[in-house]
């Protein structure tokens, strides 16, 4: 099993910097410069991707923290107003963060007038860049323990001082990992297919996981867990509707790609 430490911060001086900011800000300098490099690769804009970051990443904090404060812990952040802008404490909602990311994206490709067809490639380039920063980026809650799990006895259980849990910010980010991994090795394989199904796939599987992923949270009583609305966390039931959405969405391209082949037929 994995001794329990904690690293809050890292002094540096008159500077500390908080570890779970620096993972977070690491993963998405990871992310970013992973997907440039990949736009470069396949012959597309480095510079739309960097455009499409910012609109994005703005979009993914703010909703992200909106999201954390009204499901996740209201009643700290009622108390304590002044912790809701030190988002480098920690708090944030990966729902939440999906939400704000898809609206900034959609309203990031009216504004520049791309069509679903002409965006699709820098989706899944982007979704590919995620996941690695996604794996970089939870290693931050991990060190900073703000996910802990259900008791166990499995391998990668935490040594907590009241005994071995699961850290979910652990699990996450190796899930992070696997799917870099698994997706970075299927990208070619796919993108031949249909652009799209790189970003579909890969976050319908996240989807899944964090589905059951979240049955391993400590419940609400317990210091750091998870509200639940019908036994499920705001997690679950958002991974719900991601599915259902991404499934529509792979209809709607695959009828599309039927009818551009029957038209060139």
């Amino acid at each position: 099993m994995i001794p329990y430490f904690e690293f809050q911060n890292i002094p540096l001086g008159p500077i500390v910097i908080q570890v779970w900011g620096f993972f977070v800000a690491l993963g998405i300098i990871a992310a970013i410069t992973f997907a440039y490099f990949l736009c470069k690769k396949y012959l597309l804009s480095g510079e739309v991707i960097l455009d499409m970051a910012i609109w994005v990443l703005v979009g993914a904090f703010v909703m992200a923290r909106v999201f954390h404060i009204i499901f996740y812990n209201p009643a700290y952040y009622m108390d304590s107003p002044a912790e809701i802008i030190k988002f480098w404490h920690g708090g944030a909602s990966s729902l939440g963060g999906f939400v704000g990311a898809s609206v900034s994206a959609w309203l990031f490709a009216k504004k520049r007038r791309f069509t679903l067809r002409e965006l699709l490639p820098y989706i899944d380039i982007a979704a590919l860049g995620l996941w690695l920063g996604w794996g970089i980026g939870r290693i931050g809650c991990f060190l900073i323990h703000d996910h802990p799990g259900t008791l166990t006895s499995f391998v990668l259980g935490v040594k907590y001082p009241d005994g071995a849990r699961f850290d979910l910010g652990l699990m996450e980010s190796i899930l992070g990992f696997v799917l870099f991994i698994i997706f970075y090795l299927l990208f070619k394989k796919l993108i031949k297919i249909h652009w799209g199904l790189v970003s579909i796939f890969s976050f319908g599987a996240y989807a899944v996981a964090r589905f059951f992923l979240d049955f391993l949270r400590v419940p609400p009583d317990f210091p750091g867990g998870d509200a639940r609305f019908g036994f499920l966390t705001p997690a679950q039931w958002g991974m719900v509707v991601v599915l259902v959405g991404l499934t529509l969405l792979n209809i709607f391209l695959f009828k599309k790609k039927i009818l551009r082949h029957n038209s060139e037929v």
